[in-house]
């Protein structure tokens, strides 16, 4: 029997205003990384937890990536969003107390990066509040925003987030500038920073784990980046970035990274910002065009 589904439209959200971005700026970068550590291989498979060469992949996040990737921002002097299930804060309580000491901004990424799923409410609940008592019992914060973990979401979900006080999400696939959910019995949602899977950097570095395509090379990524850059500025839009420290802290792919900020301040029309300045930027011109 064919299956029937409602006939609604999947996201409901008015279209992304096109507000002007600070100072002049043509476009906005928001470099964003997912200290995942081991809770990405733990929610791949439960049985690696025994399985200690698996498990070194986050391990490696605490021991070199972070604070290899701390060092860089701080010489170059950019602040990004660190996206930390509330697992990696209780495990790993002196890597995350060093990236809220360089003045990063932390946001919310589940507890043991639990891919939410509408059948799963209490349980994706659960998650959230859990991971909000780990950030402030260790770091002192309590995060505006969220990414969903595995990049799902749903309207239940994004409603509680609301509750819970998250002001935006970063998990969406939809768009290349920021809008407003808007939830299906006709509320405010939060505020969404789209996310663009060009610069999910697991998709070059990690797939091998998964699949047998190789690792890409630096010049094949940087193409990518640039590429990507290049017509989100023409366009006017947000480059959201997905970094992974078990990835980009690597040797070489850290120097992607250097390369394309640096070629994106180069321009000098590109606001390099954290997932927090953004959401407050589209929050006070939505005020000011009373939306």
């Amino acid at each position: 029997m064919t299956p029937v589904f409602p006939m609604r439209i999947a996201n409901p959200a008015d279209p992304a205003p096109e507000f002007p971005w600070p100072a002049g700026k043509r476009c906005a970068v928001f470099p964003a990384f997912d200290v995942d550590g081991e809770t990405a291989w733990l929610q791949h498979d439960a049985a690696n937890t025994d399985r200690l060469v698996t498990l070194s992949f986050g391990g490696y996040e605490e021991r070199v990536g972070v604070p290899k990737i701390l060092e860089y921002l701080r010489s170059v002097e950019v602040k990004a969003t660190f996206f930390i299930p509330g697992w990696v804060v209780d495990v790993h309580p002196k890597m995350c107390e060093a990236i809220v000491r360089d003045g990063h901004e932390v946001g919310h990424h589940g507890y043991l990066h639990k891919r939410p799923d509408p059948a799963d409410f209490a349980e994706d609940k659960e998650e959230i509040d859990k991971a909000l008592e780990s950030l402030k019992r260790v770091l002192g914060v309590v995060p505006v925003g969220y990414r969903a973990p595995s990049g799902e979401n749903y309207d239940q979900l994004l409603g509680y987030l609301r509750e819970r006080g998250i002001v935006y999400s970063s998990s969406f696939r939809d768009d290349i500038r920021p809008y407003r959910h808007k939830l299906r019995d006709g509320s405010k949602g939060p505020v969404e920073l789209p996310v663009n899977m060009s610069f999910d950097d697991w998709l070059y570095g990690l797939s091998q784990r998964y699949s047998p395509r190789p690792m890409f090379p630096k010049e094949h990524v940087l193409s990518i980046w640039n590429g990507e850059l290049d017509q989100t500025r023409e366009w006017g839009g947000l480059v959201t970035m997905v970094m992974h420290p078990q990835v980009t802290g690597r040797p070489m792919r850290i120097g992607i990274l250097r390369d394309f900020l640096a070629r994106a301040r180069g321009f000098g029309d590109v606001w390099i910002a954290t997932g927090k300045e953004i959401a407050e930027h589209f929050l006070a011109h939505e005020k000011a065009a009373g939306l």
